[in-house]
């Protein structure tokens, strides 16, 4: 068992651990849960059970669940549908189209040296496990920040959303490709922006999940906890609200918020990054599954308050989803979940955010978190459009309002 394995890592680094006896009682397994909420306000109950939703339909919910948070459900008399969690597919041979964190190592290494005089890639932080966070400028002037209107890209919150990688990467690969060949409007943007892209923000927790050979179907990071579980939700660690509701104090929990909030060197890394590159205008971050466009606020029911704000945050979703036909809304609209990236960048820095869930649009048939590569270059090509839009109004979001503009 590999709390077994780590009793001699805990030991050097003076970690508070239960005996074994303790944390191999812990029961791991998760349920995949059909659950009965008509509204958004149900929708908040079964979230703050520490349950992930993953799926919303018109009057149920899917979600993902320990065994106590089943039981909770299950005496709310909710759950109409519950199966074990598991999965047999092989990254490396059905699915050797999706990078793994060497592979997005090479990929960025790749596009600097195609590009030296355009692209910087630097860590911006190391993980529990050591791995390095990966980020990648492009820039005229890729030294120095000349305060050029920006976009930041990021994917790999959760483990077990490989296709959140794949896009923004392979995103930012077609515009430098259609920049070489001279489209007009890559080489604009190109010239008169700067992009960030950081593909994998949680490397400990991806290479988890494929580890073996085998998806795990894991969300978390690797933190060690206190209790013998493993894992934080990184998109429920952040700063903004962090821990008012659709998060879990509980360490087992598939949203546990950790400890405080920033407790995370993934999400401090984030945190820092953002504060440092003042001139980041608009972020996009890539989850999957269910092809929507989220926006603040995820931690309350109310709208934001800025009218302004509100306007141009309604007004992009709604043109982005004219591209990938994904639907738009208020992350509360689904349901409560506190500490997520969005809400703290808009919340804190005044960066006009937005999260994008992927395909598809289920579970059932669809393949959920795990779709196959066959949809990689399907949902790459509906999701350009977006980030070049994106990109057209990071000088000025608020020009998005005019009807006539673009």
């Amino acid at each position: 068992m590999k709390i077994k394995s780590c009793l001699a890592c805990l030991t050097l680094a003076g970690l508070a651990f239960l005996p074994i006896h303790q944390a191999e009682s812990i029961d791991s397994t998760q349920y995949m849960l059909k659950v009965r909420a008509k509204d958004k306000f149900e929708r908040s109950v079964v979230a703050n059970t520490g349950a992930s939703i993953e799926r919303v339909g018109e009057d149920w919910v899917l979600a993902i669940a320990n065994l106590e948070e089943k039981n909770q459900l299950e005496k709310l008399g909710w759950v109409e549908h519950s199966s074990v969690l598991t999965s047999t597919m092989d990254f490396p041979d059905q699915d050797r189209d999706f990078h793994n964190y060497t592979e997005v190592k090479a990929a960025l290494d790749e596009l600097v040296n195609q590009y030296p005089d355009l692209m910087r890639l630097g860590s911006i932080g190391m993980t529990h496990q050591g791995r390095d966070i990966w980020s990648l400028r492009i820039s005229t002037n890729p030294d120095f920040s000349e305060n050029k209107p920006a976009v930041l890209f990021l994917g790999g919150h959760h483990a077990r959303e490989h296709l959140s990688v794949e896009v923004p990467l392979r995103f930012v690969q077609w515009l430098m490709s259609e920049y070489k060949k001279g489209n007009p409007r890559a080489v604009r943007y190109v010239e008169t922006r700067e992009i960030h892209l950081i593909p994998m923000v949680n490397p400990d927790g991806l290479e988890y999940d494929i580890e073996g050979g085998r998806y795990k179907t894991w969300r978390k990071n690797r933190r060690v906890n206190r209790d013998g579980t493993y894992g934080v939700d990184l998109n429920r660690n952040y700063g903004y609200q962090w821990g008012t509701g659709g998060s879990s104090n509980s360490p087992n929990s598939e949203t546990y918020m950790g400890p405080q909030a920033f407790s995370e060197p993934e999400t401090q890394a984030i945190k820092l990054y953002i504060e440092t590159h003042k001139n980041i205008s608009i972020l996009l971050s890539f989850h999957t599954f269910s092809e929507l466009i989220l926006y603040p606020w995820g931690w309350s029911n109310g709208s934001i308050s800025e009218a302004r704000d509100k306007a141009v945050h309604e007004k992009m979703a709604r043109k982005m989803a004219t591209w990938n036909k994904y639907t738009p809304e208020q992350s509360s609209d689904l349901y409560i979940a506190s500490g997520d990236l969005t809400d703290w960048a808009y919340g804190t820095q005044k960066v006009i955010s937005f999260t994008f869930e992927l395909d598809p649009a289920n579970q059932w048939g669809s393949g959920g978190f795990y779709p196959g590569q066959g949809v990689i270059q399907g949902v790459v090509q509906k999701n350009i459009e977006p980030c070049m839009y994106l990109l057209e109004y990071a000088d000025n979001p608020y020009r998005s309002l005019d009807e006539a503009a673009f």
